[in-house]
């Protein structure tokens, strides 16, 4: 097994990953790491598992979203509007972490 070091929010992670999969590993980690610091300020001053964790779960859900809209012929308006949507929603958490602060 391979082993890659990616770096998520200031800090190095060592990842086990198939022959050949470095360059994906990373490349992935980077697009997570770039959301992270992205989502970070308008997390406000919370941990960092909480701050994983918020952008896991809203990953998730942009994820599930584009499934289903693939999964259930949606045209590329409706995928838009669904992005739109959990571009609110996403909003809407930033501003009640802001309000908790």
């Amino acid at each position: 097994m391979a082993q890659v070091t990616i770096a998520l929010n200031g800090r190095e992670y060592s990842i086990g990953c198939g022959p050949g999969e470095e360059a994906r590993i990373r490349d992935l980690a980077r697009a997570v790491d770039t959301r992270i610091r992205k989502f970070g300020p308008q997390a406000g001053q919370t941990g960092e598992t909480r701050l994983l964790v918020m952008m896991l779960l809203t990953m998730a859900d942009e994820l599930s979203d584009a499934k289903g809209g693939i999964a259930n012929g949606h045209s590329p308006e409706a995928f838009a509007e669904s992005v739109a949507a959990l571009a609110k929603r996403i909003e809407t958490v930033a501003d009640r972490l802001e309000g908790a602060k």
